[in-house]
């Protein structure tokens, strides 16, 4: 998942402080700050590579056609482009790939948040549908408790092949 946040040029409320890198958020810090994004923000979308897409193209391919997929989603052009690590060649909007940037940039921070709770969303429905896994509890990151989960059942519809546990299986 890759997110667009187009913020305004002045937020205000003691929301605004909690917004830094998804990743150093807590779920309910996430999701206690994404309605304030969605009522501030001039745009906020959220684009996808399917895990056959990412075993495809790699990751780094894969990741520009999820923010492309974004980018395409807003009805708003933006006239510039901060991105999170990487640049997108394909687009001709002016843009800087900042190192680190959903930690330094309020508007990749938003885009992360965005990414984020949607994605822990769809884990969360993905449960549902291949229970067994936990995705509900490790959102598909490499825990323990996945990794368990992958030796039990092997991999389902929605592994990455190339993730290397599953690439390197045998067999179930």
């Amino acid at each position: 998942m890759a997110g667009v946040a187009i913020l305004p040029d002045r937020l205000k409320g003691r929301w605004v402080k909690l917004v830094r890198d998804s990743k150093q958020m807590t779920a309910a810090q996430r999701d206690y700050v994404l309605p304030y994004l969605q009522e501030v923000a001039l745009a906020l979308e959220v684009g996808a590579s399917s895990p056959d897409e990412i075993d495809t193209l790699g990751i780094v391919a894969a990741t520009r056609l999820a923010m492309q997929r974004a980018l395409n989603s807003v009805t708003l052009l933006p006239q510039f482009l901060l991105l999170d690590a990487i640049t997108l060649p394909q687009v001709s909007i002016p843009q800087k790939a900042i190192i680190r940037g959903d930690s330094l940039c309020i508007s990749i921070s938003a885009a992360s948040i965005v990414a984020k709770v949607t994605r822990d969303n769809v884990m969360k429905s993905e449960d549902e549908i291949y229970p067994g896994y936990g995705f509900a509890q490790h959102k598909g990151y490499g825990t323990p408790a996945h990794m368990r989960s992958l030796e039990l059942l092997g991999p389902c519809p929605i592994h990455r092949h190339s993730f290397a546990p599953i690439s390197g299986r045998v067999g179930p």
